[in-house]
């Protein structure tokens, strides 16, 4: 585990403020036997107490009446590899193999990738992706030329039309694990690193919190009498890259895309008039939900599609959301920034203490908590 430099302090002005100790082990590798088998921590945000229990009791912690919002954003195979050819010759040959992380889909054609090692990877350069084991003479069944360079190996290529890229990805990509995950990914990350509910594809990462939910979850909130609603957030190249400033004033975040469907909007409108609570499904929906809520010029929300680059800090004040469910964030990461301003600052760090010392399992296929 790499600290990026930031150290531990107990400041929430400062990166530093949001470190933390992490025992390499605890860093789950390998998703829980079951979907639904993860523990999960209680939070209550008013007394900063804390128990101990399990994602399968959630929908007995639920209210009837509540909203539970799930981000139906669908994981791509958005690690893909591809022979280069440089620009200068147009007989050149493809040599040397790079890296190529899809991040954000900009246009039908065109999307921000981050490409390793990217160094020597200029606009103009042509990358080709063959089928894996495929006879190298064999045409390429995706061709892209860069066409801006970025820093820290950020990339916007554009790739030539096929009938159904989609398709070519699911035949040639890899489902792109995060990198404290130390090992290659199996034919069963393909299941297991996707919600049981994701249907819009254009997500570089999972919304992890909502990897924890089975169809018989779902039934079992719906027959509560809890609510369900979806956005659509696209994770994007922010989950990949660390923090690189010392102060939270100055983090500028990577713009995603999301949808605020017509159905969910007018579920949060309801829900809000009569008080009740709204529950988000991870992070990435208290964002679209929170950016929603600033930028809506009524107090009611609008359907629409855009783009959000907000960063949730301590000092929020939240506009949509009452309760939260989460996994556990990397140190010095936005996402546990979000969750200390969600939460309060104090009482994550003491229920991050408790986890390290209980032993849960972090990150994304790591265990969950609850926070009301």
């Amino acid at each position: 585990m790499t600290s990026h430099d930031h150290g531990i302090s107990d400041d929430p002005a400062l990166v530093s403020g949001y470190g933390f100790h992490l025992p390499p082990e605890l860093i789950a590798q390998q998703p829980p036997r079951a979907r639904d088998a993860a523990r999960m921590m209680l939070l209550d945000r008013s007394t900063g107490a804390l128990s101990d229990s399990r994602f399968i009791e959630l929908p007995h912690l639920l209210h009837p009446g509540d909203l539970l919002v799930l981000n139906d954003s669908r994981v791509i195979p958005a690690r893909l590899y591809a022979t280069r050819q440089g620009r200068d010759s147009q007989n050149q040959k493809p040599s040397g193999v790079v890296e190529v992380m899809l991040a954000a889909q900009i246009s039908d054609l065109e999307w921000t990738a981050l490409v390793h090692p990217g160094r020597k990877v200029l606009p103009g350069e042509r990358l080709f992706f063959a089928a894996p084991g495929a006879d190298p003479n064999a045409p390429p069944l995706l061709e892209a030329e860069v066409i801006a360079r970025a820093d820290f190996g950020e990339r916007t290529l554009r790739f030539s039309p096929v009938p159904d890229f989609f398709a070519i990805l699911d035949r040639i990509g890899h489902i792109p694990l995060p990198p404290y995950i130390h090992r290659d990914d199996a034919p069963s990350d393909r299941d297991r690193y996707q919600t049981v509910y994701a249907a819009q594809q254009g997500s570089a990462a999972a919304p992890t919190a909502g990897l924890h939910f089975t169809p018989a979850t779902l039934d079992s909130l719906r027959d509560r009498g809890v609510e369900l609603a979806s956005v659509t957030l696209h994770v994007g190249l922010g989950t990949f890259q660390p923090v690189r400033v010392a102060r939270l004033d100055d983090i500028r975040l990577h713009a995603e895309r999301y949808t605020l469907s017509a159905a969910t909007a007018d579920a949060i409108n309801r829900a809000r008039r009569d008080r009740r609570r709204i529950v988000a499904a991870g992070t990435t929906t208290v964002r679209t939900l929170e950016h929603c809520a600033l930028t809506s010029p009524t107090p009611d929300l609008q359907p629409h599609t855009g783009e959000t680059s907000i960063f949730i800090r301590p000092g929020h004040q939240f506009r949509v959301v009452n309760a939260l469910l989460t996994n556990f964030h990397l140190p010095h990461s936005t996402l546990l920034m979000l969750v200390a301003a969600f939460a309060g600052y104090g009482n994550i760090r003491a229920a991050y203490a408790h986890a390290v010392a209980d032993r849960y399992r972090f990150f994304s296929y790591g265990d969950c908590m609850f926070i009301a």
